[in-house]
């Protein structure tokens, strides 16, 4: 009978028939190799088989090992928790307890150097994946409202960085989350701390701290699902890993990588003595730019008024109205004379006229005529053609003489 055989209400299976199915199933999967790290250690004297936790590093998922504890007391550095290792052996589900368990025939230790070419081959995958292009970095605030601080609990690179923020600027607010900096609890936990600051909208930066250590303490720093989550955070991160030789792969993908906890709580806050004294250099520079602008607008007030037509503005008004009068009466003056002028030569021809023609003549009772045809009606061109005494009689029309001939009658 299967594993999936169908069961119903009526004819359901019993425990141990489940059980011993699934230990059937289970004992088909043949040996394996598991790596992870050592959480606890149970072994008691006397005892044939020991106990082990293993741990996977990036999630909070264990495994039970058995092994015998001849093995375990031979190997050589001892094992600790924490220990990273690769195990061989063959996985087993106990009827009795329905546990399920690894039984294990060989252990070794991950070597630094293993543990280094692994985090170098994490490194270029990440790299390649473009975690680490200086593009994705994001500045960080100029003042947060509030920083996350990640880090072990009493810790001196908690200690640091908020001495040193503090320091700088007094009134900065912390959001800390405590969490463990090594072993094997170290990723989940500070996977959720970064999770649940990244959530809170108050929260402008988050700083990851964590003093010095081996290479086997700051590996969690070199962890994929950190380094990704890291990278996955809508709120800057800090990292302030170790000290300035330690690079933690953590370093790379953050958006500022701070040698030391005391250089991150420098670097998320302004130095409130250096602001104030540059509000002050700025005010000053202001204010001498204000007065310069001032005195030179004033300058060019003083000049424009200095000016004839601005410091004398009725001056210029008065000249030419001096002006126009003067010409107004040179131009009376000329045409007076012209006019007058005019006026005696008018004069002087109405005299002329006056005197040469015949109507002053005849006021003063002569006239002078003119015969202007021999025997023709008796018509005279001149007076001196008659004979003297010769009565003359002279036609005038509209004060003009048309003739003039003899008086017969007389």
């Amino acid at each position: 009978m299967q594993l999936t055989s169908p069961t119903s209400p009526e004819e359901p299976w019993p425990v141990r028939t489940v059980a011993r199915k699934i230990a059937e199933w289970i004992n088909r999967l043949g040996s394996i190799w598991v790596e992870g790290q050592i959480t606890q250690i149970s072994l008691r004297p006397g005892a044939a088989t020991a106990f082990l936790q293993l741990r996977d590093p990036s999630a909070d998922v264990s495994l039970t090992l058995t092994c015998s504890s001849a093995m375990l007391r031979k190997m050589d550095p001892p094992l600790t928790d924490g220990s990273r290792v690769v195990v061989h052996g063959k996985p087993t589900f106990f009827v009795g307890r329905g546990t399920l368990s690894l039984r294990v025939d060989e252990i070794r230790a991950v070597g630094i150097g293993e543990l280094l070419a692994r985090i170098e081959r994490l490194r270029q995958l990440l790299k390649a994946e473009g975690l680490f292009d200086p593009a994705r970095k994001r500045p960080l605030p100029f003042l947060p409202n509030r920083v996350g601080l990640v880090t072990g609990r009493a810790s001196a690179a908690e200690h640091d960085v908020l001495t040193n923020a503090q320091l700088r600027w007094p009134a900065v607010q912390f959001e800390i989350r405590n969490v463990a900096v090594q072993g094997s609890s170290a990723v989940p936990q500070i996977l959720e701390a970064l999770q649940e600051l990244d959530a809170m909208p108050e929260v402008d930066v988050i700083v990851l701290a964590r003093g010095g250590g081996s290479v086997e303490d700051l590996l969690p720093f070199s962890d994929e699902a950190l380094c990704r989550a890291v990278s996955a955070c809508r709120t800057p991160v800090v990292s302030a890993i170790g000290h300035e030789p330690d690079s933690p792969l953590v370093d790379h993908v953050a958006d500022v990588r701070c040698s030391t906890p005391t250089g991150a709580g420098k670097r998320v806050v302004p130095d409130v003595a250096e602001e104030t004294q540059r509000i002050h250099q700025l005010r000053d520079r202001a204010r001498r730019a204000l007065h310069g602008w001032v005195d030179r607008e004033r300058r060019l007030l003083d000049a424009l008024r200095s000016r004839p037509v601005l410091a004398d503005p009725h001056g210029p008004l008065a000249q030419r109205a001096e002006q126009v009068g003067v010409l107004r009466d040179r131009a009376r003056r000329a045409m007076t004379t012209a006019l007058n002028t005019e006026r005696h030569a008018l004069s002087a021809t109405r005299s002329r006229l006056t005197t040469l023609g015949p109507a002053a003549t005849l006021a003063r009772g002569y006239a002078i005529v003119q015969r202007i045809e021999d025997g023709a009606d008796g018509v005279l061109r001149s007076v001196d053609d008659a004979p003297p005494g010769t009565r003359l009689r002279v036609r005038v029309v509209d004060g003009a003489i048309q003739a003039v001939v003899p008086d017969r009658a007389g």
